[in-house]
């Protein structure tokens, strides 16, 4: 039986406590989206050209809550995961595509977590080969509660540490308001320009947050009466993610005032003592350890319920190891793997670029699947008006560009 548009906004919360219980999905998804790639792609663009990648980074917020949403939908009005989805209209081999685009995906942003982590602990003194894995024996331990909403609250109480670059960010421009200058030039001739141009637009479109958020919002217990909640919920996270991402790029750009290189996040904490006061150390490795850890719960989660739902295994935290077995190894196999990774070594700066390009370049696979599924697994009164379809796809062919300029 179809559902019909009235039923959205059914099941609304009465209280504001109802409502702040509703929120999550959303907020858990895009504060793991400032990962700590994202927040070396931040200071790497600050530090380079100053604010100049300001209105871009605006701009994203509306093509981030636009993806998220069709996510959203497909997740409450259909019950099932992204992959299941596109396994259902689209056959195997293009769900075992749309899955190794995620595990690509994955694997990057997780070891640049742990790298973030490792960081963390340089910056307190700890050594990485006992800080990393006790971190990531925390992280593995979430899965294991046999409920979502614990996991997910986790997250959130981890990835809201990031919120500590925003002070951080004011503090400093009010200490050097010279640069604010820079966010009306744009050097689009500038190769190196481009470069971060796409990686910023990499960073804030992943396909680990797709598969993550629409399985999510099934696990959490939102309905499809409930749609108005999910909504708010991602553009508050949104709105969230991008502020962070700002904060940072904007604390860069007051730390190296002339163009620079990152060779470190360690090292740019340091530049910032001077700016802040010894107190700069806490905050960034705070909001550091922040991006890392909620990323690396949500991002190894994604490619967990990915991996099921293409090979037909039964994914839900809702549930003990017993239960579901292969789901939990393939979570707690790729927490390891990343860490060894990094106890290896890894050149966190290039590494998360790098990634971030990546991310970049699986888009087109990413955003087809996504407007394709909309369009195809939603009843007609859940699908986008005609309007907005166009909104969406024209807004996703420029992002597409935007992110393929590397090339």
């Amino acid at each position: 039986m179809e559902l019909q548009r009235s039923t959205i906004g059914h099941g609304m919360p009465k209280t504001t406590w109802q409502w702040l219980r509703l929120l999550g999905p959303g907020i858990i998804v895009m504060l793991a989206d400032t990962d700590a790639g994202s927040v070396v792609t931040a200071a790497q663009s600050g530090a380079q050209f100053g604010a100049s990648l300001l209105i871009p980074d605006l701009l994203l917020i509306g093509v981030l809550y636009l993806v998220q949403e069709m996510t959203v939908r497909l997740g409450l009005v259909t019950g099932q995961g992204h992959g299941e989805l596109i396994e259902k209209y689209f056959g195997r081999k293009w769900a075992t595509l749309s899955v190794l685009t995620l595990f690509l995906s994955a694997v990057g942003a997780l070891v640049t977590e742990y790298a973030g982590i490792a960081t963390v602990g340089q910056l307190l003194g700890a050594s990485k080969f006992w800080f990393v894995p006790l971190v990531a024996l925390a992280l593995m331990s979430a899965a294991f509660l046999g409920k979502y909403r614990r996991a997910e609250r986790f997250g959130i109480i981890l990835g809201l540490l990031e919120l500590a670059f925003i002070p951080a960010a004011f503090f400093g421009l009010f200490k050097g308001i010279g640069n604010v200058k820079s966010i009306w030039i744009l050097p689009f001739g500038h190769e190196d320009f481009a470069w971060m141009v796409a990686a910023n637009v990499g960073a804030v479109v992943m396909p680990w947050m797709i598969f993550f958020q629409q399985q999510a919002v099934s696990d959490s217990g939102l309905t499809p009466g409930q749609l108005k909640i999910a909504r708010r919920d991602t553009l508050l996270g949104a709105v969230l993610t991008q502020a962070v991402m700002i904060a940072v790029m904007f604390t860069a750009a007051e730390a190296f005032p002339h163009h620079h290189t990152l060779t470190s996040i360690a090292s740019l904490a340091q530049t910032l003592v001077p700016l802040l006061g010894h107190s700069a150390i806490i905050i960034f490795g705070a909001g550091l350890f922040g991006a890392s850890t909620v990323a690396a719960l949500v991002v190894s989660l994604a490619g967990a319920w990915g991996m099921a739902e293409v090979f037909g295994w039964k994914h839900t935290l809702n549930s003990d190891f017993k239960e579901t077995p292969q789901f939990h190894i393939v979570y707690a196999l790729s927490h390891v793997i990343a860490v060894i990774f990094v106890l290896v070594a890894i050149h966190f700066v290039s590494l998360s670029i790098d990634v971030e390009i990546m991310n970049a370049m699986l888009l087109p696979i990413v955003l087809g699947f996504l407007i394709a599924l909309e369009y195809r697994a939603l009843p007609h009164h859940w699908k986008m008006s005609h309007r907005r379809r166009v909104l969406v796809i024209i807004t996703s062919i420029v992002t597409i560009l935007l992110g393929l300029l590397t090339l």
